[in-house]
């Protein structure tokens, strides 16, 4: 029997473990990869104490220090949560878990293209977040997929950078807040290429080149030093809704201000909960929060059975 199971093994889980830990809470983590999508990140200049960091390194070192208050960390994907009066089960196929509370960490996952090339250029090319990845295009010629508000402020934020921002989409005109579309009309780095989509990604060791499903300037393949894709986000929500926690219109998970669910026992943080901000220190401060209110719950369930 474990206090607390996290489902998801990015920053938020990884965090939420090590405060789990220091209150001596029996912690165990399932969820895949171990790091979660900042693993990707080839370079973050926002976290508090670091400069200059990789995805992977920041993962990792939030990773061991987890484990040094006795957290165990399984690398597989939880398959199926059951409710049970006063525990839950986790299942990682065929195995089973039981905890006093469950934290969903489970993240989301950013919707894909879904064309040649998008996989083999992921990190290499092909990024999904402006802040965590722009400063890498100092000076080059970027492309951004998407029209929403989200795309617009991703290109904005790309024209620091960048020499040349194209914003590729599928219909007529992108769907910005005006006060963003006039900075984007405004902006001379950046030009709009309507009606078009990308069919393929191309290039060698990194991306080269996209295919376009219709001429633009005479030719459908474009040059690109690196392509951005902003067309949304899916939450990872399937688990925690098998068990009756409640999302919102956008399927995140709906917390309060301590990440409680609407179920008892059940928490959650990170970028699958309904907070507007989603970056990497607001995820991992989500979870210790999360981890320190379950920590309440059950010291307040154990003098209530005593």
């Amino acid at each position: 029997m474990y206090d607390i199971i996290i489902i998801g093994a990015g920053v938020s889980g990884l965090g939420a473990a090590i405060y789990a830990g220091r209150v001596q809470m029996k912690t165990l983590v399932i969820g895949e990869p171990v790091g979660g999508t900042i693993s990707l990140t080839n370079d973050i200049g926002n976290y508090p104490g670091f400069k200059h960091i990789t995805g992977l390194d920041l993962a990792e070192k939030i990773k061991e220090h987890a484990k040094e208050y006795g957290t165990e960390i399984i690398e597989r994907k939880a398959t199926k949560v059951e409710k049970g009066k006063d525990y839950f089960n986790v299942f990682a196929g065929k195995d089973k878990f039981t905890a006093k509370t469950i934290l969903f960490t489970t993240g989301t996952e950013w919707k894909k293209l879904e064309v040649p090339g998008e996989k083999e250029f992921a990190g290499k090319g092909v990024h999904y977040c402006a802040l965590c990845d722009g400063a890498f295009y100092k000076d080059k010629i970027i492309g951004l997929v998407g029209g929403s508000d989200s795309a617009a402020k991703e290109a904005l934020l790309l024209a620091e950078y960048g020499k040349k921002v194209y914003i590729i989409y599928r219909k007529e005109k992108i769907r910005a807040e005006p006060i963003n579309l006039k900075r984007i009309m405004e902006n001379k780095k950046i030009e709009i290429i309507n009606n078009t989509n990308i069919i393929e990604i191309k290039g060698d060791k990194f991306v080269r080149s996209v295919v376009f499903d219709k001429a633009y300037k005479g030719s459908k393949e474009f040059r690109l030093d690196g392509l951005f894709i902003e067309i949304g986000r899916v939450p990872l929500v399937d688990l925690a809704k098998g068990i009756g926690v409640k999302v919102n219109e956008k399927n995140e998970i709906i917390v309060d201000r301590e990440f409680n669910t609407n179920v008892k026992g059940i928490f959650a943080a990170g970028d699958v909960v309904d907070t507007k901000f989603k970056q990497a220190i607001t995820a991992v401060a989500g979870g210790v929060t999360a981890a320190y209110s379950a920590y309440h719950y059950i010291r307040q369930d154990s003098i209530a059975h005593t």
